[in-house]
């Protein structure tokens, strides 16, 4: 079989802390894992950098046999919109003159603010080569919400032509969310769809271990969880404050993470009164996982956006693989997911304070294994049927 290339473009890949990273890393693993391929992948992404308070060293160039990784240097950057702005192009350029001149049988691109998607879209077509993407996140919905009116007013009409560029150029999409299906389909009838989410990693898959790692003594606060970021996307400078002081003496919060929206997390917490919470920095995965089975009480939260109504948090997926109690301040289709496929999660809609507390006394604080969900979203199996519709996407190209 003739040797075959793909491009496979992630602004975050291992061993930076984001679900990009973990998602690309683990479908570039079984790119080449395939019996019946002979590909070679090159990678282009950037050193780590998801937070500014928390750094992991990776070189820039690795190269083996049939991986190929460039990471790009960006500018030092907080989690500001102007920041994160400069940095993407800074990365854009140099990618798109690192792939310059190199012929590939497929382009693959991961995209939550769909700029890679576009970067994606633009190497593809300069290459002549077919484009298989996955979207994260719808954009355009998403703008309007984080965004001022005024601002949100000019861009909004801007990024939609860019997304129906990119979608349009796409041999194939897959859509991290089936909460996005709507949109896509409705905009985009002519593309075709897969529906690939997000899963559990193996080193979160150790429920056996789990149950009943620590039992709670009744004279202890109920530990309570939060790792991920904290942006406006997370709103936690909305939510916390006002449940962890009303949970004084019955509930203690242990926030771990970084974004923009910490620092207002913290004067909210200051203003609050509330005493009963700690913000630790992120920190490698290993260590995480120590923090989750210590808790009792896993906590999930998202802004009350309409964007957020589709999305599919891939948080959900490493906490219920931990067995524990999942408190989610969620709505849309990440609520109808915990309700359907999650045991032992109480639902609250965000930034209801009130809500929040009823629902938390509904929940069983113990350790529950849920091995039927663990099994079938394996971030294993679920990348190895996905690197099939990759490989499946370049050869029907080919054939044709």
């Amino acid at each position: 079989m003739a040797e075959q290339r793909i491009l496979a473009l992630s602004f975050y890949y291992r061993p930076d802390l984001s679900a990009g990273s973990f998602r690309t890393t683990a479908l570039v693993e079984s790119l080449l894992e395939q019996p019946s391929s002979e590909v070679k992948i090159d990678v282009i992404t950037t050193l780590p950098n998801r937070y500014s308070s928390f750094s992991s060293q990776a070189p820039e160039r690795e190269t083996g046999e049939r991986l190929s990784i460039r990471r790009i240097k960006l500018p030092p950057h907080q989690s500001g919109k102007l920041d994160q702005a400069k940095a993407f192009i800074r990365f854009a350029r140099e990618a798109s003159e690192v792939a310059k001149g190199k012929q590939y049988d497929l382009v693959y691109a991961t995209s939550s603010r769909l700029m890679t998607a576009a970067l994606g879209a633009w190497i593809a077509r300069r290459g002549n080569s077919p484009l298989y993407l996955d979207i994260r996140d719808i954009f355009v919905n998403t703008i309007k919400d984080v965004l001022s009116k005024k601002v949100a007013f000019v861009l909004e009409p801007l990024f939609s032509v860019i997304e129906r560029w990119s979608i349009n150029r796409a041999a194939h999409v897959n859509l991290v969310s089936m909460g996005f299906e709507p949109y896509f389909k409705a905009r985009y009838p002519m593309r075709t769809f897969s529906y690939f989410t997000n899963g559990i990693d193996e080193e979160f898959m150790l429920q056996d271990s789990m149950a009943g790692h620590e039992s709670r003594a009744e004279n202890r606060p109920i530990r309570v969880l939060y790792a991920g970021n904290m942006g406006e996307g997370q709103g936690l400078h909305a939510i916390i404050p006002a449940v962890a002081r009303r949970l004084s003496g019955r509930a203690s919060f242990k926030l771990i993470g970084d974004g923009g929206r910490r620092p207002h997390l913290e004067k909210a917490l200051a203003e609050s009164g509330a005493d009963n919470v700690e913000l630790a920095a992120p920190m490698p995965r290993e260590e995480l996982i120590k923090e989750y089975l210590n808790a009792d009480v896993l906590f999930l939260h998202l802004s009350d956006y309409d964007a957020f109504k589709k999305v599919l948090p891939s948080k959900i997926f490493e906490y219920a693989a931990m067995g524990k109690p999942i408190w989610a301040g969620v709505s849309g289709y990440a609520a109808q997911f915990l309700h359907e496929e999650v045991s032992n999660a109480a639902v609250f809609h965000p930034g209801n304070a009130e809500q929040a507390l009823q629902v938390f006394d509904q929940l069983d604080i113990s350790d529950t294994p849920r091995e039927t969900f663990v099994k079938k979203y394996s971030r294993k199996t679920i990348m190895r049927a996905m690197a099939e519709d990759v490989l499946g996407c370049m050869r029907q190209r080919a054939v044709v």
